[in-house]
């Protein structure tokens, strides 16, 4: 819950402090991205974005940010201590893999804290998103790796195809008189993922979709790890130590598990 309400406010906030105010050549740069798409993506930056102004916020007020991170990837605060993403395909590589394991992370998050609410409210039973993998299924758990296995691999080695070559995997149907979305690596869009056509029109909306959804990914991410802790640490789950913490914030809180982790490791 207080991710939650953590999640839609840091969504809310402004991506730019002067919306009125553009980069001299910003328009042009975006213009020429669109133009050459698929150099774009080979660059890392999508081909579908607005470059934020050098005043945009930043991880750290008043540092400055390194010169790779130009603001053009949604999410980008210029947090780069250590250099990871000053080699272009390196910075695509390590942005396509925060926004696929934030989306699983989302769908994770939202796969224990729905069924838990539908447990609380008697539609299911003896729910245990920890202990999922020991329950029986329609079959043994041999035969579930292999499918999912398969499946997963069917499905990344496209993912790794269209990194490769943007586009090349598309699968938007094609119809008369409609002009399909442009290749967007991690963003499909299209009839199948984009019906609502919230993902087109003008850079500067589309970005700040993509911006919110990064942010979101993030936090489901440290959401996640927070369950399995929480899982671990207490045996609850995470709507019970919620709970807990409510009663007794003084007592039951991150800082109460350091004495137990000690004892339990000697």
């Amino acid at each position: 819950m207080a991710l939650s309400i953590a999640s839609t406010a840091l969504s809310n906030l402004p991506l730019r402090e002067k919306p009125g105010q553009h980069v001299p050549g910003t328009i042009k740069v975006c213009a020429e991205l669109r133009k050459t798409n698929v150099k774009a993506t080979k660059g890392g930056v999508s081909s579908v974005c607005v470059p934020l102004p050098p005043d945009r916020p930043l991880w750290f007020p008043g540092s400055s940010p390194p010169e790779w991170l130009d603001g053009s990837l949604p999410g980008d605060f210029g947090f780069d201590p250590l250099g990871l993403g000053s080699d272009p395909e390196t910075l695509q590589w390590f942005a396509q893999a925060e926004l696929i394991h934030g989306r699983w992370a989302m769908l994770a998050v939202a796969g224990i804290l729905i069924p838990e609410w539908l447990q609380s409210l008697g539609f299911i039973e003896n729910f245990s998103w920890y202990e999922a993998g020991t329950k029986e299924y329609y079959t043994d758990t041999t035969t579930l790796f292999v499918i999912q296995l398969a499946l997963m691999g069917w499905v990344e080695g496209r993912r790794w195809a269209d990194l490769v070559n943007p586009g090349s995997v598309d699968i938007e149907p094609k119809f008369p008189n409609r002009k399909n979305p442009k290749p967007d690596v991690g963003y499909p869009g299209g009839l199948w993922f984009d019906p609502m056509m919230w993902g087109r029109g003008s850079p500067e909306p589309v970005m700040v979709l993509r911006t919110k959804e990064i942010k979101n990914g993030r936090l489901a991410m440290l959401a996640f790890v927070g369950f399995w802790f929480q899982a671990i640490y207490t045996g609850q789950s995470p709507t019970e130590n919620l709970m807990a913490h409510i009663a007794d914030p003084g007592h039951c809180n991150i800082f109460s598990v350091r004495s137990s982790i000690f004892f339990f490791y000697c």
